[in-house]
């Protein structure tokens, strides 16, 4: 990436960022909020989710069946509505995929116009199987980079790809002991706002370092799914590297 175009993704991002509410008990107000597309509603995406509704942000809940998400969307409130995977993209500043791994590949095509620039959360995690195969494929050598191949001219960021959403819930229910959720990004000020919406999530973040660090916190690696404390997760995360 150019220096000028690196510097205007840069300021983008900041202004998009000095959006983000600091949130106290009450959440964020209404002027504060982000609008967020969340593509997979099922247990990790709805979670989080409704989580980030409570905090204050707008959300848009998308799946293959949009009409069996209007029941939760009411329940939630104004700040919560439902729609296809195309809405969800063209609504949100910010957008989370939470769905099959291999739903990436058609996801990416279909979508990329109203991704394109965008912060993008991947929490998908393909199985042993998908990453050999992908990885025979396309030579990349972590789920990162293989993600921000299948989502083209966004900026991804790899998060809450780690954890449980049940962890999640309860970090979010307490007042200690956070769960640390591991992040990955190329672009620093999207993994700044990535950072923000883990913290809204009721959780800390643990920044690891570029796509090709993901590594450390995908599928058979220490890090992944222990639903630990921050100090933990980065002792398991060090272990990973001196392997």
């Amino acid at each position: 990436m150019s220096e000028p175009v690196q510097r205007r993704s840069v300021l983008q991002a900041l202004a998009l960022f000095a959006s983000l509410p600091l949130l106290g008990p009450k959440g964020a107000s209404a002027a504060e909020s982000m609008r967020i597309g969340v593509i997979g509603a099922g247990s990790l995406g709805g979670t989080v989710g409704r989580l980030w509704v409570k905090a204050g942000h707008q959300v848009l809940f998308a799946s293959r069946h949009p009409e069996e998400l209007s029941a939760m969307a009411r329940e939630l409130g104004p700040r919560a509505s439902a729609g296809t995977s195309a809405q969800a993209a063209d609504f949100g500043d910010v957008i989370l995929f939470a769905v099959p791994y291999r739903a990436l590949t058609e996801l990416g095509g279909q979508l990329q116009g109203a991704l394109r620039g965008k912060v993008v959360l991947d929490s998908c995690n393909p199985s042993a199987a998908e990453y050999e195969a992908f990885v025979r494929e396309t030579s990349v050598t972590s789920v990162g980079e293989l993600s921000s191949r299948l989502l083209p001219n966004t900026r991804l960021v790899r998060a809450f790809s780690a954890v449980d959403a049940t962890a999640v819930a309860a970090s979010f229910s307490r007042a200690s002991d956070k769960l640390g959720v591991p992040l990955a990004g190329d672009d620093a000020a999207a993994v700044q706002i990535g950072e923000q919406l883990v913290r809204d999530a009721g959780c800390e973040p643990v920044t690891v370092g570029n796509l090709k660090a993901a590594t450390n916190f995908q599928r058979g690696s220490p890090a992944f799914r222990a639903n630990t404390t921050v100090s933990e997760l980065r002792r398991l995360i060090e272990m990973q590297n001196v392997q």
